[in-house]
C-alpha cells in the first residue's frame, strides 16, 4: 500500500512571514473629510495609506478652473495647495506612516507638498517611506491624466528618482502601474511586457542623472502597481512570470548584481473592471478570490494590498463598505495558516508551463517595443492594441463565450437588502466644491503674493533650464503657490500634449453578428441622405475612455461615420464639434461621478445652437435617480455597466436617429 507524501510542517507560528501592507483607496470631498476617513481606517487596522486625489488635482488645474466643474472631490480628494495638504495629514504622523500617493502628471507637485507638511511636522525627511506613482507612460495608454508630451513627462520621473535618491532614501519615487492596461483590456503578455518597457525607459533615462555606482540601488526602489483579475491561475502565474522577468532584465540589461535590488516588489489592486452592477454582492467573491492570486504564492506575494469596494460599480463606498474589504485582508493574513509556509507552487509543472508561455508572449512584445525605439516611440501602437484587445473581450462577453455570473448567465435573482434602503451608496457632498473654491479663494488672498511670484518664477526657469524641478516645486509650495499654478508653469514650459485614440477609423474584420445593425444604419443612413454622423465626446477631466473607446470602434464596425476626438474637452467644445460634424446623435461618456453638471450645461448648449432635436445619450456609473433627472433634461438614453451589450446599444441609437429623422419631415 502507498504510504501518502510526508507532508511538510509548517513553521513554528511565530515564526510567521509579515503580512503585507493593507490599504483601502481613499478619498473625496474635502482635505478634511478624507483626513477623518484615513484615521478611522488606521484606527481600524489599516497599515499603510492610499490617497485618491481629485481630477483636477490630478491633472493640474484648481478647483475653480473651468474643467474643474463637477469634478472636484468627486474621484479623490482635492488638494490645490499647502493648505490642503496640511489638512488631509492632520494628526497623522508622516515620519511613521507609509503613504501610497496614486499620482501621476502632477507627482512632483504632491510630494512637494508632502515634504512641505512632513518637514511642519518636524519629521526627519530622510526616513519618509511610501510611492508617488508618477508614471506616465500608461496615462497615455489608459488612464488620461497626463499634461505634457512624453520626452518632458520622462524628465519629470527622473527628476523626482533623482532628487529620492539624495533626499529621501526611503522613498520609492516611480511605480510602474500595470492596474490601467489591464483594466483598459490588456491581455496578461501585453500587461507584462508594456509595464516592463515603461521601466526599462525610465531606467534609460535615469541612468544618466544618479551616479553609476547608485544606479543598481535605484533600480531597486522602482516598483510595481498591478492588476489582479478573475482568472486566478493565469493571475498567479502572471505574477510570478513578473518576478522572473524583472529579474532577468536587471541583472541582463541592467547589470544589476545585487539580487536585493532585483527583486520584484509590487502593490496591488484586484480588478475593478469584473466588477459587476447586476448582482453586486457577487463581487465580495470575485475581490477574495483575486486577493488570492497576489498572496498565495510566496515568491511572488504581493508587499501592499488595496481591495476595492464590493458595491464600487453602484457608486462611492461607505466606511462601512471600506471596513468589509479591510477585513477580508485581515482574516486572510491573521485567521489562516498562509504565512505559515514557504511558496506553494514552487515545482509544479503547469503552474511551470504556463509561466514560461506568459514569459514567451511577454518577450515577444517586449522585442517589439524594443524595435520601435522604446515604450515612448511605441505608444500609438501599445494603444492601438489595447483598444482591440479590450473589443475582443466584450465581444467574448456578449457572445457568452466569457461566462460572467450574474450578468450573461445566472442573472435571475433576488432583491438585494445590501443595496436598498436610504443610503445604501454614498453620494459625493453636494456642497464640498463650493466649500473648497471658497477655501481656494481665501488662501489665495491671505498668502505673501510678491513670495508666489518669484518662487514660480524660479519654477520655470528649473524646467526650462533642465535642472530637476523638486527643490523648485518644493520652494513654491512653501510659498503658497497652487496646484493650477504649477501645472501652468509645466504646460507653458513643455506644452500641452493629446494622446492617441487607439480607434481607426477603418472597420476592424469583426463583422460577425453585425449584418442587422449594418443593413438599419444603410437604411437610416439613406433615409437621411448621408451616413449616419455620430459624434462621441468625453467632457470633463474623467480619463477612463475605454467605453467612449468601445463604442466608437462598435459604431464604426456598425456603419456609422463616427467622429471621436478623445479625453478632456469641454462642453462648448463638443457642441462645436457637433455643429461641424453636423451630428445627427451625439453620445456622452462619463465615469467621474460629475454628470450632472457637466450634461445639464451640454444640454443647455446644444439648445442654445439650434441642436435642441438632436439626440443625445449618455453612459457612467450613473444612479437611477441622476438617469432620471439627466432624462428630464432631455437626455435621450442613459446607459450603466449593466448595459453590457453593444449591439442593443447600437441599435437603439439607429432607432432615434430614425425617429428624429421621420418627425423632421
Amino acid at each position: 500500500m502507498t504510504q501518502p507524501a510526508e507532508e511538510k510542517p509548517a513553521r513554528d507560528k511565530t515564526d510567521r512571514d509579515k503580512p503585507w501592507l493593507f490599504r483601502t483607496y481613499a478619498g473625496h470631498s474635502t482635505a478634511k473629510a478624507s483626513n477623518e476617513l484615513y484615521r478611522t481606517n488606521l484606527s481600524k487596522g489599516q497599515t499603510g495609506l492610499s490617497v485618491a486625489f481629485d481630477l483636477p488635482t490630478q491633472t493640474g488645474y484648481d478647483s475653480d478652473h473651468e474643467l474643474a466643474r463637477g469634478e472636484v472631490g468627486k474621484v479623490g480628494v482635492p488638494v490645490s495647495h499647502l493648505g490642503d495638504m496640511r489638512a488631509l495629514f492632520d494628526r497623522i504622523p508622516l515620519e511613521q506612516m507609509n503613504t501610497s500617493m496614486t499620482i501621476n502628471a502632477t507627482a512632483p507637485w504632491l510630494l512637494a507638498l508632502y515634504i512641505a507638511v512632513a518637514e511642519e511636522q518636524g519629521a526627519d525627511v530622510s526616513k519618509l517611506q511610501g510611492t508617488v506613482q508618477n508614471d506616465l507612460i500608461k496615462e497615455y495608454l489608459s488612464r488620461g491624466t497626463y499634461i505634457c508630451p512624453p520626452k518632458p513627462s520622462l524628465r519629470m520621473i527622473t527628476d523626482v528618482a533623482a532628487y529620492t535618491r539624495e533626499h529621501l532614501p526611503k522613498w520609492n519615487p516611480m511605480n510602474v502601474c500595470s492596474y490601467h492596461l489591464q483594466e483598459a483590456g490588456a491581455t496578461p503578455e501585453q500587461e507584462l511586457a508594456f509595464a516592463l518597457a515603461t521601466a526599462c525607459a525610465v531606467l534609460d533615462d535615469l541612468k544618466a542623472k544618479v551616479p553609476a555606482q547608485h544606479f543598481p540601488a535605484m533600480v531597486g526602489r522602482i516598483s510595481f502597481f498591478v492588476n489582479a483579475g478573475i482568472r486566478f491561475v493565469t493571475e498567479m502565474c502572471k505574477m510570478r512570470a513578473f518576478t522572473e522577468l524583472w529579474d532577468e532584465l536587471c541583472l541582463e540589461r541592467y547589470g544589476v548584481e545585487d539580487a536585493r535590488y532585483r527583486r520584484f516588489r509590487y502593490g496591488v489592486q484586484v480588478n475593478s473592471l469584473g466588477l459587476t452592477e447586476q448582482q453586486p454582492e457577487n463581487n465580495v467573491y470575485r475581490i477574495l478570490i483575486e486577493a488570492l492570486a497576489v498572496t498565495l504564492s510566496k515568491n511572488a506575494r504581493a508587499r501592499a494590498v488595496q481591495l476595492p469596494a464590493w458595491n464600487e460599480a453602484l457608486g462611492l463606498p461607505r466606511k462601512w463598505d471600506q471596513q468589509w474589504s479591510l477585513r477580508m485582508q485581515q482574516i486572510l493574513a491573521f485567521e489562516t495558516d498562509l504565512l505559515e509556509y514557504g511558496d506553494l507552487f514552487d515545482g509544479n509543472p503547469v503552474v511551470d508551463a504556463k509561466v514560461q508561455a506568459l514569459k514567451e508572449g511577454a518577450r515577444h512584445e517586449l522585442a517589439l517595443i524594443d524595435d520601435m525605439g522604446g515604450a515612448v516611440q511605441a505608444i500609438d501602437y501599445m494603444k492601438g492594441r489595447l483598444v482591440e484587445a479590450n473589443a475582443e473581450r466584450i465581444a467574448r462577453i456578449e457572445q457568452g463565450e466569457t461566462v460572467v455570473v450574474g450578468v450573461n448567465r445566472f442573472t435571475t435573482t433576488e432583491p438585494s437588502p445590501l443595496t436598498t434602503g436610504e443610503g445604501a451608496i454614498m453620494v459625493a457632498d453636494a456642497d464640498a466644491e463650493a466649500d473648497q473654491i471658497a477655501r481656494l479663494t481665501a488662501w489665495r488672498s491671505k498668502r505673501d503674493e510678491a513670495s508666489v511670484q518669484a518662487a514660480l518664477s524660479a519654477l520655470r526657469e528649473a524646467a526650462l533650464s533642465g535642472a530637476n524641478v523638486m527643490p523648485a516645486s518644493i520652494a513654491a509650495a512653501k510659498a503658497g503657490a497652487t496646484t493650477g499654478e504649477w501645472g501652468l508653469v509645466m504646460r507653458r514650459a513643455f506644452g500641452e500634449y493629446r494622446a492617441p485614440t487607439g480607434v481607426s477609423r477603418n472597420p476592424s474584420n469583426r463583422t460577425e453578428g453585425l449584418e442587422e445593425i449594418r443593413a438599419a444604419v444603410d437604411s437610416v443612413s439613406a433615409q437621411l441622405g448621408r451616413r449616419l454622423k455620430f459624434v462621441v465626446g468625453k467632457p470633463g477631466l474623467d480619463g477612463q475612455s475605454n467605453g467612449a473607446e468601445q463604442i466608437a470602434a462598435r459604431a464604426r464596425d456598425c456603419g456609422m461615420d463616427i467622429h471621436y476626438e478623445g479625453i478632456r474637452l469641454t462642453p462648448s467644445e463638443i457642441v462645436d464639434a457637433a455643429l461641424d460634424q453636423q451630428a445627427h446623435v451625439v453620445g456622452l461618456s462619463i465615469l467621474s461621478g460629475s454628470h450632472v453638471p457637466l450634461v445639464e450645461e451640454l444640454m443647455t448648449r446644444m439648445r442654445d445652437a439650434g441642436l435642441g432635436d438632436t439626440p443625445v445619450v449618455v453612459g457612467g456609473i450613473i444612479p437611477e435617480d441622476d438617469a432620471a433627472r439627466l432624462r428630464a433634461m432631455g437626455v435621450a438614453a442613459v446607459y450603466t455597466p449593466k448595459d453590457f451589450e453593444l449591439n442593443r446599444i447600437m441599435m437603439d441609437i439607429v432607432g432615434l436617429v430614425s425617429e428624429t429623422a421621420v418627425a423632421a419631415e
